[in-house]
């Protein structure tokens, strides 16, 4: 079993990834292919996120870290730089770079004018997690489907060795998940919603994506 910290040691490296998204609303199947490299984030690149710009401070409005408890326990909030290519079926390529770091619960104070954050149903927990199970904020320098800075949620669950991260968009909200089966191999699943116009929990899935992830040998 991983704890949090060899969880996120056992993502570091390269990366192949064969994954085929469906398209629920439209009915269409696509599969894809990505390579990617996973870097573990050094204690000057956490200050940078944390600190970051304007524009990035807007986007992790609603909480407040604790900076100096963060930078005294660096173990505690992993992070990575991703680098990454993905070719469809279709041809399409895009590639894109980012910054992922990830602070759990007892780092964060959640402030008032933090609108809640309904999860949708594919990221149910229970009300009363499990001593095995952490929560936070993951924090990113980019976003996949929008530009910017954006903070989202995260749940680590040792047992299952499953790393689930919850992305609010603008207009749709990601759940994303990653778990480990053996040291070199991952299972993938992401499911895509329309978010609603109020904050009611979200119930339409427009796509769902499926993968598995073999780690490269250097």
């Amino acid at each position: 079993m991983l704890n949090f910290q060899d969880f996120f040691t056992a993502c570091a490296g390269r990366w192949k990834t064969e994954r085929t998204y469906h398209s629920v609303l439209k009915g269409e199947v696509e599969r894809s292919y990505t390579e990617f490299q996973a870097t573990t984030l050094d204690l000057a690149e956490k200050q940078r996120i944390l600190s970051g710009s304007p524009g990035a401070n807007s986007a992790f409005s609603g909480i407040t870290i604790a900076l100096e408890q963060v930078f005294q326990e660096p173990l505690n909030t992993p992070g990575f730089a991703i680098s990454f290519e993905t070719r469809s079926e279709t041809g399409e390529e895009v590639a894109m770079q980012l910054n992922a770091l990830f602070i759990p619960d007892i780092y964060v104070t959640i402030e008032s004018t933090l609108p809640p954050m309904p999860l949708p149903a594919a990221a149910q927990v229970p009300s009363e997690p499990t001593r095995d199970i952490i929560q936070g904020f993951y924090l990113r320098d980019r976003g996949y489907s929008e530009s910017g800075a954006i903070a989202g949620r995260f749940t680590y669950q040792a047992t299952r060795q499953t790393l689930e991260m919850t992305t609010y968009y603008s207009r749709s909200i990601a759940v994303d998940q990653m778990r480990f089966v053996k040291p070199d191999l991952r299972l993938r699943t992401i499911v895509t919603y329309e978010r609603p116009t109020d904050q009611s929990p979200p119930s339409v899935i427009d796509l769902v994506g499926f993968g598995v992830e073999h780690k490269q040998i250097q």
